[in-house]
């Protein structure tokens, strides 16, 4: 048999040096063509993706786990007596090719209809969100559903057919796996396991401990079989039906490809066909090593587990409850549609490919009694920082994602934000700002006892942020009192530090660290205005007048020194300006091209602290505008590279004081999303010139592109969540600074064109030449 590994090498190797040879799919998409379509995305370890690029059919490729690695996943369908191939891309199999005419995705589910002579294939992959409740959103399980009608007016008699492989649950097919059958009354499931299991341990980002498992209701028509996958796919299209046997020689996972199948025979039908429906999904237990106060390490459960005694209570509960699971997940997609149709259609389509994707590195966890009972009121979300690393609940990512955890649930985002308050409070780590993250090998949160990376305003900004939006949101000030003194600290250090940060890395940190970060301080001084309001809550009114101050004054001398001289924007770094500006302003009048996206200013929106004046809000959206108008994919992170990340992209749209400008801001990430040029998960990194993704790939900051929802007020979720109080912080507005608003009209046509060409010219040299002359009048 031709080799899977080679084919896929062959194919990545086509792909790189040709590629954008193909031409549009002959089938319709709606809304359109993703990188790559989520099939079964709903944890860090059940994460099946079927790359597009420029259009894949169902049946032209390989289901891939999130890092491109096959995970196989067959189909095929046997009409009046006829086979045709429907998922997957297997060869030595008698059948011809199912005729894919449409495809289809919303928030939660992937819909591909296919014609097989005189009936059509409706196959839906269906990936629950279930914000407001812990077990359901919990399940690392998905649904397959397959439907078939006749498109003759004819009767038909079919049968379907759907197998996996081993390759789900290792990075290595040389690793040898186990494999069993069970049957009852309900289910019939197939669990399949490496041989040697290691918890807590990945091998290419796989968990290699725990098991796979597929599934299917107990039907009549149903069969099953165990065996090498030529074997069991020829089986089928020429008997139509399996053997309900399983092979019992474990071997290698590319020995001979064992697969797991399933078979139904739907009979006749005129119209419609029953649907049939599987699950796929991931388990292991324990889920998460944690770090306790102590020292100790905590093995963590995912929380479904306080409800099933067995993986096979829970599958048998999940399938049961399809049809209920179908019509939640139909309310939902249409709730974030409708919402997101309020800022644009855009931005709808937009949310709908961010969500699984949003959710999907996450998992919920709880922790066990003396008396091994599950304890349901300690709740922790641990996050993979997928793909930029494998870090633990990294706090800038989970910042980066907080939109969508205000907009869906706020209280899921409580429980991502208490393993980080919990360690830092324990006295295990030893700095005075917020950690940056757990640990450095999800799924082991077992500390950073060698001090790990760290970027100290940043994460200390974001902890405070997301400590008060949280508390705004639900009236829960849980956090505010337990966790005081450690805000505090927090809140101390961003004064000691925070308006001239001193060569400290931002979120972005594959742009290096660089020395007072205009939009770095911001993130401080709201920070700062954060904890005014928090100390506010817990009755200590002298810590919140002084906060409130500090905030109020930090912000006015951003706004006056981080301006560029011609008041036109915010600068990239205040010290530019500062040493080179006094002396040289004729110079800088001509070379001003060191700005960035000021997307902190988000949170000023966000928690209503009204730190900055409208004046910086115009002044930035008209700049903004001027940039806007000659690119494609939005606008650069700053002016030392031609790269962005999609969520800051979003963010600064929520905050544009112009339709127009939010409207290209959301438009340039859309057109990044379905130009074709990518077919891996969405990327988040990406140059602006290209239209390209760099390496990222699968993250969950996408959550961010939420961030216009979470300013819309009321949250999505409805269960368990206090009505939002109003906590806003009122402070006095600095007064704008001379010559710094830059409101109003964006430049004329003239203008902009004649700004493009001075800075195509000087970008080249430009911030060389500030730098240079930075050094040079250094004192």
């Amino acid at each position: 048999m031709f080799s899977r590994s080679l084919a896929f090498t062959l194919l990545s190797l086509l792909s790189f040096f040709f590629p954008f040879v193909a031409s549009g799919p002959a089938w319709t998409s709606d809304p359109f063509i993703p990188p790559a379509i989520p099939l079964a995305v709903r944890s860090p370890y059940l994460s099946a993706w079927l790359p597009q690029g420029q259009g894949t059919a169902l049946n032209a490729g390989w289901a891939t786990f999130w890092t491109g690695m096959i995970q196989g996943w067959a189909g095929y369908i046997k009409v009046d007596g006829k086979a045709y191939a429907f998922m997957g891309s297997a060869g030595g199999v008698t059948s011809e090719k199912a005729v894919q005419k449409s495809f289809q995705f919303t928030s939660t589910q992937s819909t591909f209809v296919l014609t097989a002579g005189p009936v059509d294939l409706t196959v839906t992959f269906l990936s629950p969100v279930e914000p407001d409740d812990l077990v359901k959103q919990s399940f690392p399980f998905s649904y397959m559903s397959m439907t078939v009608a006749s498109n003759d007016g004819a009767s038909h008699f079919a049968k379907v057919y759907t197998d996996i492989s081993a390759e789900w649950i290792t990075g290595n097919v040389s690793s040898l796996a186990t494999w069993k059958a069970t049957t009852d009354s309900n289910v019939v499931t197939h669990q399949i396991q490496l041989s040697t299991q290691v918890p807590y341990t990945e091998d290419h980002d796989k968990i290699q401990n725990g098991a796979a498992y597929f599934s299917a209701t107990q039907t009549s028509g149903l069969t099953y079989q165990i065996g090498q996958d030529v074997l069991l796919r020829n089986q089928f299209t020429a008997n139509g039906t399996l053997l309900n046997t399983q092979d019992t020689n474990f071997r290698a996972v590319q020995d001979e490809w064992p697969v797991f199948a399933f078979a139904w025979n739907l009979g006749k039908f005129s119209s419609t066909s029953a649907t049939v429906v599987c699950s796929l999904g991931h388990v292991r237990d324990p889920a998460v090593q944690y770090i306790k106060a102590d020292g100790s390490k905590q093995d963590r459960s995912l929380y479904f587990w306080s409800k099933y005694s067995t993986v096979a209570a829970a599958i048998a509960d999940f399938l049961q409850d399809y049809t209920n699971a179908l019509s939640r997940a139909k309310a939902l997609d249409a709730t974030i549609s409708t919402d997101a149709k309020k800022v644009s259609q855009d931005y709808a389509e937009l949310t709908a490919l961010s969500l699984r994707q949003a959710f999907g590195a996450s998992e919920i966890t709880v922790s066990k009694n003396a008396d091994g009972s599950f304890n349901t009121s300690d709740v922790l979300i641990f996050t993979k920082e997928t793909s930029s690393s494998a870090s633990v609940n990294t706090v800038d990512a989970i910042y980066s994602m907080w939109p969508l955890y205000l907009y869906m649930n706020a209280t899921m985002g409580k429980y991502a934000l208490l393993p980080g308050l919990e360690y830092s409070a324990s006295g295990l780590y030893k700095q005075q700002f917020a950690v940056h993250d757990l640990g450095s090998h999800y799924p082991q949160a077992t500390g950073l006892a060698n001090g790990g990376l760290t970027m100290p305003i940043e994460e200390t900004g974001n902890m405070l942020i997301m400590v008060l939006s949280y508390i705004q949101r639900t009236g829960d000030t849980s956090l505010a009192t337990q966790y005081h003194s450690l805000l505090d600290q927090w809140a101390q250090y961003l004064q000691s530090n925070a308006l001239n940060p001193t060569s400290q890395m931002s979120s972005d940190a594959f742009a290096g660290a660089l020395d007072k970060q205009t939009n770095l301080a911001i993130k401080g001084a709201i920070g700062i205005a954060a904890m005014s309001e928090i100390a506010n809550l817990t009755g200590d009114a002298t810590k919140a007048a002084q906060y409130a101050s500090t905030a109020v004054s930090f912000a006015s001398k951003i706004v006056s020194s981080g301006t560029s001289t011609d008041g036109q924007h915010l600068t990239l770094s205040v010290s530019f300006d500062r040493l080179v500006a006094a002396r040289h302003r004729k110079l800088m009048s001509l070379i001003f091209l060191h700005w960035g996206l000021a997307y902190n200013l988000y949170a000023d929106q966000l928690l209503g602290t009204n730190l900055f004046p409208d004046t910086v809000y115009n002044m930035q959206t008209s700049w903004y505008g001027n940039k806007l108008a000659n690119t494609q994919y939005g606008l650069p992170l700053d002016t030392r590279h031609t790269y962005s990340l999609t969520h800051w992209e979003i963010w600064a749209a929520a905050i544009a004081g112009s339709s127009t400008v939010r409207d290209s801001f959301i438009g340039g990430v859309l057109k990044l999303a379905t130009n074709g040029k990518s077919n891996k998960p969405f990327g988040d990194w990406y140059d602006t010139v290209a239209g390209t993704e760099n390496s990222f790939t699968a993250r969950p900051v996408v959550g961010g592109h939420f961030a216009l929802l979470a300013l819309q007020g009321a949250p999505l979720n409805t269960t368990g969540i206090v009505a939002p109080t109003s906590t806003q912080i009122t402070l006095t507005q600095p007064t704008a600074t001379p010559g710094a608003g830059g409101g109003g009209a964006p430049p004329s046509p003239q203008a902009a064109a004649s700004d493009a060409s001075r800075a195509s010219v000087l970008h080249s040299f430009g911030l060389g030449v500030v730098f240079i002359l930075s050094l040079s009048l250094l004192p």
